[in-house]
């Protein structure tokens, strides 16, 4: 059986199969949502569909809400051609739990799939339709923290978004003009309000949504492209709002004994794909169970109920603080860490990290012990108790199929958040001392050494994408293992640049300590389990 909308209709086998289906009318939520959207989102990928997705599915079946999200993708468009629409765009979402059970789902929330693709005609058609209703409630993004980002290490636009800045908001090409594109055909038809929300796992993630799309529309005006009333409108909280979010939710690539599970239930056509822009995706998702999301109520034209999903309704300080004691204590830094090591150390799955001595200890210190005291408990949710799910529950579990590599992905857009905001607050507070640090620090060096290519065992070793990738690694060009000279100044020119940390680390005081620990870890074959045994016992 092929999970599409005519084999719904066979409630027998999904039943026989242990999925549970939609308990409300598809083809009813479609057509309101085609009339009337409420919702859209950017970013058409895992979290999505195993997430975000499911919130409005609960509603649905509640009858909190009678229509649908329309997913759009500006990055990968073979996710829609080759996941959404061979499948009607349901997704088939299988919980993960400790003790090996598989909960099995069809979300059927999505009511669309677009490609934000200027030169596509039909889809591009429809956005700009739906941007002009005054239906329209909220727009949200999962695109990760690189989807935002519209320069490079120099501080220079990416060519795309300076063709993009030249040629108005006709033909935008980045995630980041399309929004803006698509924002002024809202304004042009009469202002209309609405919330964009990012839910993008990183600190302070609505002012970087806010601050890329403004950046372009400024751009746009003072070119002569946009009229000033268009920014102004952008400005305007109680016409667009950026609520800042909290997301956190694992969702790995798809595992194949999930493959098996549900091809053993019935089900064909499960295979996952990897598409032509390398994302490993499946038409279903592998998650764990746990699932946060906090979101700042600002919504100038209204909103789904939902707090009624599950989700935390709450003012920005809220927010803010519930996001840093994940994104820069509680998870986030601990994920980095141990995707850097475990890449070096040869694993392929995070939960088996979890089991070496090294590596558990230097979560723990990183986390409970220089993380810690500068978390601000949120309110909503105890920091030291989500730390500990996060350590002793979530990381552990064997049935989470998560890997080192897939975390390592696009770490230079990410250790400004996951470390350099904790080293900011111990700059600070005149009782901490950011030089006193040494685990973050060993982190740090750890991702440095992962730049050489080139795992403990003196190897050649695949690095995961990365935007900033040939700059990094064309710094490190020098470098030879085992060859301590070699290492001397070489890190000089990252260390120092807050584009990539948040601080330069030698005015924190731990730039010659990053730089001593790297030459350690690159003495040669075995250093770094070396370096990881002298530090952490």
């Amino acid at each position: 059986m092929k999970m599409n909308l005519s084999s719904l209709e066979n409630r027998a086998f999904w039943e026989n199969a242990g999925v549970k289906l939609p308990e409300f009318s598809i083809e009813t939520m479609r057509a309101n949502t085609r009339e009337n959207p409420v919702w859209v989102h950017f970013g058409a990928g895992n979290i999505f569909r195993a997430f975000i997705a499911r919130l409005q599915q609960r509603l649905l079946n509640e009858g909190k809400a009678d229509r649908g999200i329309i997913a759009v993708d500006t990055f990968d468009y073979d996710i829609l051609d080759k996941i959404y629409a061979p499948y009607d765009n349901l997704t088939m979402l299988v919980l993960m739990n400790a003790d090996g059970r598989l909960d099995k789902e069809i979300v059927a929330s999505i009511s669309e799939g677009l490609k934000g693709d200027s030169g596509d005609g039909t889809d591009y058609i429809r956005l700009k339709e739906i941007f002009r209703k005054p239906s329209l409630q909220m727009i949200s993004f999962t695109i990760t923290e690189k989807g935002y980002a519209l320069k490079n290490l120099d501080g220079a636009y990416f060519p795309v978004v300076a063709q993009d800045i030249q040629n108005g908001p006709g033909q935008p090409r980045h995630a980041m003009s399309v929004v803006a594109a698509l924002l002024y055909e809202r304004f042009k038809a009469g202002a209309l309000p609405l919330a964009v929300v990012s839910m993008d796992n990183c600190s302070h993630n609505g002012e970087k949504l806010q601050s890329s799309v403004l950046a372009v529309a400024r751009e746009w005006q003072k070119a002569g492209l946009v009229e000033a009333e268009f920014v102004a409108y952008l400005e305007d909280e109680t016409k667009v709002a950026f609520p800042w979010s909290m997301i956190d939710k694992i969702t790995p690539r798809p595992a194949s004994e999930v493959q098996a599970a549900l091809e053993a239930s019935g089900l064909t056509d499960m295979a996952p794909i990897v598409t032509s822009r390398n994302t490993y995706i499946a038409p279903y998702v592998n998650a764990e169970t746990p699932e946060y999301l906090v979101i700042e109520d600002k919504f100038p034209n209204g909103r789904p109920a939902l707090e009624a999903a599950g989700v935390y309704m709450t003012d920005r300080d809220t927010v803010n603080n519930t996001e840093r004691m994940k994104v820069t204590t509680c998870l986030n830094p601990l994920h980095t860490a141990l995707a850097v090591y475990g890449c070096l150390l040869g694993y392929t799955s995070i939960a088996a990290e979890m089991q070496d001595t090294q590596l558990k200890k230097l979560v723990e210190k990183i986390g409970y012990g220089e993380g810690m005291p500068v978390v601000v408990n949120p309110g909503i949710i105890d920091p030291v108790d989500f730390i500990h799910e996060v350590i002793d529950l979530r990381l552990p579990n064997p049935y989470i199929p998560d890997m080192p590599q897939r975390i390592a992905t696009d770490t230079s857009q990410k250790v400004a958040i996951r470390f350099g905001e904790t080293i900011k607050s111990y700059m600070e507070r005149p009782e901490l001392d950011p030089a006193s640090l040494t685990y973050i620090p060993l982190a740090l060096a750890g991702w440095c050494r992962y730049l050489l290519a080139v795992d403990d065992q003196g190897r050649a070793m695949e690095l995961s994408s990365d935007p900033m990738l040939e700059q990094l690694t064309g710094k490190l060009a020098g470098v030879r293992l085992g060859d301590p000279d070699s290492c001397q100044g070489c890190l000089k020119d990252i260390l120092s640049n807050p584009a990539v940390f948040g601080v330069n680390l030698y005015d924190a005081g731990l730039g010659e300590k990053v730089e001593s620990m790297f030459a350690e870890l690159a003495a040669g074959p075995g250093a770094v389990r070396t370096a990881l045994v002298k530090y952490l016992g």
